[in-house]
């Protein structure tokens, strides 16, 4: 069996991504800690902590990687009725601890222990986390996203959803709201039918680490987190 470095709490350092193992598929690492350092120096590079309570940080590089290109969503015609409808109303940053604890509840989401949830509240405090929602009619959080953004390119770590399509609009509504705000891709780590069905591809790891070391630095055409993007026709306006 090929064995794992171990990264001690006080070095702060990642083996090269391209040194993940093939199955299981992008493990790279175990150990370390989820210090705002040491996660900025994970993402920049490629990498992200996924594991659970009884285990050591385990931090992943797939290959290949799931992204969604900004101009490459995918609208089915149901969605596109959904839209029209204006049923959600889309935000970002109003709720960041309520969608954490609603991705972190979800049956599928015991990676999203204690301390991950406190390291990413952390990070939202400093501005570098952030939360996408999406709102019934009746003012309930039905849906939400979050994640990390750097640069042009926003990492996508978990989300959840209470109501049919409020996972679809909400993923509608924030690629082209990052296409506004000139982001180059949003990482979806690994693909998903439901992700792939929305647009969403699979690239080469090379690729998009080649993306990160054009985009992670650069900076977004943006003044705030706020949505600014409207759906054509929609009876609800996204937003404020």
């Amino acid at each position: 069996m090929t064995s794992l470095p171990w990264i001690d709490s006080d070095d702060l350092w990642f083996p090269p991504a391209e040194q993940a193992l093939d199955e299981p598929d992008g493990l790279l690492a175990l150990g370390g800690d989820l210090s705002q350092e040491r996660l900025l120096l994970a993402y920049h590079s490629g990498i992200f902590p996924w594991y659970s309570d009884e285990q050591p940080i385990l931090w992943w590089s797939p290959d290949p990687r799931c992204v969604l290109f900004p101009d490459e969503v995918h609208i089915s015609r149901s969605l596109r009725r959904t839209l029209n409808q204006g049923r959600f109303r889309v935000t970002t940053d109003r709720a960041f601890n309520q969608v954490i604890q609603h991705c972190a509840a979800r049956r599928e989401g015991t990676w999203i222990t204690p301390e991950m949830m406190t390291a990413y509240r952390q990070l939202h405090v400093q501005g570098i986390a952030h939360s996408f929602e999406a709102w019934n009619s009746d003012g309930k959080l039905v849906g939400g996203l979050y994640g990390i953004a750097l640069g042009r390119c926003f990492f996508g770590e978990s989300m959840f959803s209470l109501e049919p399509n409020a996972s679809k609009v909400l993923l509608v509504t924030i690629a082209h709201q990052l296409g506004l705000w000139g982001y180059k891709m949003m990482d979806c780590q690994v693909e998903s039918g439901h992700l792939l069905r929305m647009g969403a591809r699979t690239i080469p790891r090379s690729d998009f680490l080649s993306i990160l070391s054009n985009n992670v630095d650069s900076q977004p055409d943006q003044d705030s987190w706020s949505i600014r993007w409207r759906w054509p026709g929609a009876m609800v306006k996204h937003g404020e």
